[in-house]
């Protein structure tokens, strides 16, 4: 039982040097609300990482902790936000300490309206002749 505390602990240390290898950077504990998700994923990081890779940090996390609902793990279909700082969207390309914040929201992208109204159309499994197709018609010319 000793054993493995002190495996674990001795784990943590390299993981820790491994991310302060060849910087001068501080570490932030990192905690990401996924939206539909039960609790945040906490990690660290250095302040000068990007966005996109802490997003990609938080999806491996997230799959290797088996969460529910199943994101992928495409960087680019997440929305990322700080929540301290009124709901700031972060670009994917801006450094994480930027912010002096350490707790953040991650959503996934919806597509925009218009592409689900012309996936429907493009779909040709289902044609129907209600009051809906007519609108959507209309709409599409």
């Amino acid at each position: 039982m000793v054993y493995t505390t002190k495996k674990k602990e001795m784990n943590r240390i390299a993981n820790v040097k491994r991310v302060m290898k060849g910087k001068n950077n501080k570490l932030l504990l990192v905690s990401v609300n996924v939206l539909g998700s039960v609790g945040p994923i906490r990690f660290l990081a250095n302040e000068e990482d990007e966005v996109s890779t802490v997003i990609n940090t938080t999806l491996k996390a997230y799959a290797r902790q088996g969460r529910i609902p199943v994101l992928g793990f495409d960087v680019d279909n997440f929305i990322f936000y700080s929540i301290n700082a009124g709901f700031n969207t972060l670009h994917p390309e801006e450094k994480i300490g930027s912010m002096d914040v350490t707790n953040f929201l991650m959503c996934k992208k919806e597509p925009r309206p218009l592409e689900k109204v012309e996936g429907i159309r493009k779909s040709k499994a289902r044609v129907g002749h209600g009051w809906k197709t007519r609108l959507l018609r209309s709409i599409l010319g």
